[in-house]
């Protein structure tokens, strides 16, 4: 990224590589405060704009507030000679309100690593905790200075960035076809500091992800000032998702969720899945394509203002996961599975299948709380997209993808967000719609190890019943599976009773052909392996439910549990 700062809608983007203002002179002499001034006036209210011309008529905005704040960052009040001191409150709301416009950026800075970079030897975490200290310091000079006085409260804000990342370039095991991608910037460390709040446009995700036939990005000409590669392990596959730089916060979000490779993981093995997020194309692509010669699952997502919702990062890549495994043999279940460890020395391995919004992650969470005296401890395999395998015993087991959570904060109890709030991503937390936060719920080497299942429960949010029900025959409960019926909440474009093929929308419905196999198959094995297969009643779909209905649908399992 040639810019030290990159400003677009309510995303900033500083490269410290480009310029570092270590001290309050160096930020009022860059061309970023500048910048800065200048979209401020471009997106203030009219009022502000009629108060300043009519005291500098005629004159260039910019330059008026630039010469305003060096006189008041090298002078007192008293001393300062500009016409806007004529007016104290003004002076004061300005200063107070160009401070605020830039904390409403979500704001994340740049570290570009490499031979020739003395960024090398720079402790990214140092720096930036440096630029934090050095934006709040320049803006209480001139808030102070203003004011005429030194303040009685302070609030320790971080008045520099919400989040650091460092990039390099890696030796990696691209196919030959792949040449175009041989020079992207990997993410190498990644900074949050959270709680982080972020605030995209748009709050859920539409349409579905279609399978083409020729490889969709190999004309993609990679532009390392405009993307960026998240190297993530999807469960045991390896992808490389490049993004571009608008969507950053939801590139950077992937922290929280999918457990980041290593320069080791990059450089020993060859990725089994390529995704490009952004792709300035003129389309409105959602594809993904099977690259059977190079063994490769790419995607391409064309650039448009709504991938700014972290559910579309997410779900391409899961996309990938699960088609890639179905080519492996393997089924993919769109669920949750935790191993629940009891106090009388046994273990249970529960999975929970169904699309958005049914339930699955909730339920966990209530049986979490709700399993204190039963319960020595759980373990979260999977919180939304699993596989399930077959392994050498002819036993059905199960892995997981995601280290992290990306839960609706409706659906949760009130005090679980702030339970983990030290280390939670919230997005558009006051809305009344659809309002999520990504949580760390568990490690890279739990979710990638296999795990017997014991129970594979449908979560049903559309029937008012309570409770459990498991089916006397398991061959019944294929098609309730297979139908995929939910009532859809509003968190992706589906209102009202849906269904969707296997619940999964993600892969199964697209190949839907190859996926009938692998249930056929699996289900076998589960009546081979006695898992008990039935359905869980969580009722968020139902509209008159109360907040007890989800707690008795917990109280439910733990009951069969036990």
């Amino acid at each position: 990224m040639s810019e030290t700062l990159y400003l677009h809608g309510n995303t900033a983007v500083i490269n410290y590589n480009q310029g570092f203002p270590s001290r309050n002179v160096h930020v009022l002499n860059s061309k970023s405060f500048e910048k800065l001034i200048s979209s401020y006036l471009e997106n203030t209210d009219k009022y502000t704009i009629r108060r300043l011309k009519k005291i500098c008529p005629n004159q260039d905005l910019t330059k008026e507030i630039l010469d305003l704040t060096k006189q008041l960052h090298v002078y007192d009040l008293k001393d300062v000679n500009h016409p806007l001191v004529q007016d104290l409150r003004l002076v004061q709301d300005l200063i107070e309100d160009i401070y605020q416009y830039w904390r409403e950026f979500q704001r994340c800075s740049v570290i570009y690593l490499g031979k020739k970079s003395k960024s090398d030897l720079i402790n990214f975490i140092d720096k930036d905790t440096e630029f934090n200290k050095t934006i709040l310091s320049f803006y209480r000079n001139l808030q102070e200075k203003a004011q005429g006085r030194s303040n009685k409260i302070y609030r320790q804000l971080k008045a520099g960035t919400n989040a650091a990342i460092t990039v390099r370039q890696k030796k990696h095991l691209l196919p030959e076809a792949y040449q175009n991608l041989n020079h992207g910037m990997f993410i190498d460390s990644v900074l949050l500091h959270s709680p982080l709040l972020l605030h995209p446009n748009t709050n859920k995700r539409e349409g579905h992800f279609q399978e083409v036939y020729e490889n969709p990005i190999q004309d993609f000409d990679l532009d390392n000032n405009k993307f960026f590669c998240y190297p993530a392990k999807i469960g045991t596959l390896l992808a490389f998702v490049y993004f571009h730089k608008d969507f950053i916060f939801s590139g950077i979000s992937l922290a929280n969720i999918f457990e980041p490779a290593t320069t080791e993981d990059i450089a020993a093995r060859k990725p089994d899945i390529v995704i490009a997020f952004g792709v300035e194309d003129g389309k409105d692509d959602m594809v993904f394509y099977k690259d059977k010669p190079n063994d490769l699952v790419v995607a391409k997502l064309s650039y448009q203002p709504k991938l700014e919702y972290f559910g579309y990062m997410k779900k391409i890549m899961l996309t990938a996961y699960n088609v890639s495994m179905m080519d492996k043999g393997h089924l993919p279940i769109h669920g949750a599975m935790v191993n629940v460890f009891l106090k009388d020395g046994t273990k249970k391995g529960i999975v929970f299948m169904g699309d958005s919004g049914a339930g699955k992650s909730e339920i966990i969470e209530e049986i979490t709380n709700l399993g204190g005296d039963k319960i020595e401890h759980m373990d979260v395999i999977f919180d939304d997209m699993g596989v399930f395998k077959i392994n050498q015993s002819n036993q059905i087991v199960a892995e997981g993808t995601e280290i992290g959570a990306f839960v609706r904060l409706d659906d949760l109890d009130r005090s679980l967000p702030y339970q983990a709030m030290d280390r939670s991503i919230f997005m558009n937390p006051e809305s009344t719609t659809n309002a999520r936060v990504i949580i760390p719920i568990t490690d890279y080497e739990t979710i990638s190890n296999e795990h017997p299942v014991d129970y594979f429960l449908y979560a049903n949010n559309y029937d008012d019943k309570i409770g459990v029900n498991l089916f006397r025959n398991i061959n019944d409960a294929k098609q309730v599976f297979i139908e995929g019926k939910r009532m859809a909440k509003g968190t992706t474009h589906e209102m009202g009773i849906t269904t969707s093929f296997f619940a999964n929308p993600f892969g199964p419905l697209q190949q839907e052909k190859l996926c009938r196999t692998l249930i056929d198959k699996h289900w076998d094995k589960l009546s081979e392996n006695n898992v008990k297969v039935g359905e869980v009643y969580t009722n968020l779909g139902v509209v008159d439910r109360t907040e007890d209905s989800l707690k008795e649908a917990a109280k439910a399992v733990l009951d069969l549990l036990t």
